[in-house]
């Protein structure tokens, strides 16, 4: 492998002048096409409080190239006295409906302030379009519906941000976390509160919300979603989390997010020093024919393989225990539709695939252990062994932020596409917000191998 490569870069938002800045990327396909859809908050300066409204850019994928329409502010996307956070989009391919799921938060209320109080100031909306983004309706308050009585017991919440799946069965979810009251009085004052990731969900294709149980054990925040096919329990959703331990958490879903199984540490994931939100999407893995055939090396790269073991996965901790790890360090198909799209799916004849693909696994995130820098791309063969990751392959060179991956169809059959929206700069990570387009041959041809995948190929 020579020198790996950096892909090409496009700024679709950048802090202005006046101190206008976009952060907290959201990016979503929609087919067929597909028209690319690119969220971000709009903030009136970098901080949290200032955080105004939600703004996209609309773009076009035709012959390996994408065409950007200019900045719209999403005007209705907004409660009033509130203001607009973590852009979470997420497509329903039977009706072509686009939901924009997010967070209005009331005035300048900081997340710090919520956690510390107990006294939640955040509502859970969305708004909905069906012609892929030119128009959108009026915002739709899901708190009391979705959320319900357990407000009481939330601290605060929030969703994403980033994109969420459609899984085949036609359910909706939508990523989010909550910091959980655990202990309410100590003279007066909240003991503790711990950040739980979990769901929303629907299966009525959108028309009512509801949220699933919470991953039980370790602190897990800001998440997102892969469907996994082809394990030996067939499918199952994954989630990826931020998380302040020091490593990434990984947790499954055996019932599509109704609930968790306990998390488990990624020790090859680590996190920045005070963590940072990742993405994750899931795509089905090319025929073993192709890899073979020349499409691309066959080394510890390229070999496709099941899952070497089922979930594996911690004990959960007591109600209000101490987490051991905590004291001594301080989610098949593509990501929105029911079935493979286009060039994701159909590369591979029925004889060859009688059952679904087993799924692979990309992942971003900064690489820096103490600061957020050189935004970073892993490749997992086999989702459900936590020790399967590559080494990242850096996109970006210096100041890299939050991100978010969506798979594609490629203009090769058997090559899919990949874009990565992320934040990023050269003094600081939330200087402009970028996008950048490549494929799984230059995944494969660019990520060094994982450190134990030689252990995982075929004989």
């Amino acid at each position: 492998m020579g020198t790996p490569r950096v892909p090409a870069r496009t700024v679709l938002f950048k802090r202005e002048r006046t101190g206008l800045t976009y952060r907290v990327p959201a990016l979503l396909p929609v087919p067929p096409g597909p028209i690319l859809l690119a969220f971000a908050e709009q903030r009136l300066s970098p901080d949290d409080s200032h955080a105004h409204r939600l703004v996209l850019r609309r773009g076009t994928l035709a012959r390996g190239s994408v065409q950007w329409g200019g900045l719209r502010v999403l005007g209705t996307a907004a409660l009033e006295e509130h203001r607009s956070m973590n852009p979470c989009p997420v497509h329903e391919a039977r009706t072509g409906t686009v939901f924009l799921f997010f967070i209005a938060v009331l005035g300048h209320t900081p997340e710090a302030v919520q956690i510390a109080t107990g006294r939640n100031a955040a509502r859970l909306c969305c708004v909905t379009s069906r012609d892929a983004g030119l128009t959108w309706g009026g915002a739709r308050d899901l708190t009391e519906e979705a959320v319900g009585s357990d407000e009481q017991d939330w601290a605060t919440f929030a969703v994403g941000p980033g994109h969420g799946v459609q899984l085949r069965s036609g359910r909706l979810l939508v990523p989010a976390y909550t910091y959980r009251v655990d202990r309410r009085e100590c003279f007066g004052r909240i003991c503790r509160t711990s950040p739980h990731a979990f769901v929303f969900y629907s299966d009525d294709l959108g028309r009512s919300w509801h949220h699933g149980g919470l991953v039980p054990n370790l602190r897990s925040g800001e998440c997102q979603l892969a469907a996994v096919e082809g394990g030996p329990g067939g499918s199952v959703l994954y989630c990826n989390a931020r998380s302040p331990l020091g490593s990434r958490v990984q947790a499954l879903s055996a019932d599509e997010g109704t609930s968790f199984l306990p998390g488990q540490l990624v020790p090859l994931l680590a996190e920045t020093s005070r963590g940072c939100q990742g993405s994750v999407v899931g795509f089905p893995a090319p025929c073993p024919s192709r890899l073979r055939a020349g499409a691309w090396p066959v080394d510890a790269r390229s070999h496709p393989h099941p899952p070497s073991s089922g979930p594996r996965v911690q004990e959960p901790l007591e109600e209000g225990a101490e987490d051991p790890r905590e004291v001594a360090g301080g989610c098949g198909d593509g990501p929105g539709e029911p079935g493979p799209g286009p060039g994701l799916g159909g590369d591979c004849a029925a004889s060859e695939a009688p059952t679904p693909s087993p799924t692979w696994l990309l992942y971003s995130h900064p690489t820096g252990r103490r600061a957020r820098l050189h935004m970073g791309v892993r490749l997992s063969r086999a989702p459900l062994d936590m020790n399967n990751w590559s080494e990242p392959w850096v996109i970006h060179e210096g100041p890299s932020g939050y991100s978010d991956l969506a798979a594609l169809p490629g203009p090769h059959e058997g090559d899919p596409a990949f874009a990565c929206l992320y934040e990023s700069g050269v003094r600081v990570s939330y200087e402009e917000i970028s996008f950048s387009l490549f494929y799984l041959s230059d995944v494969l041809d660019n990520v060094p191998p994982g450190k134990r995948c030689a252990r995982c190929l075929p004989s």
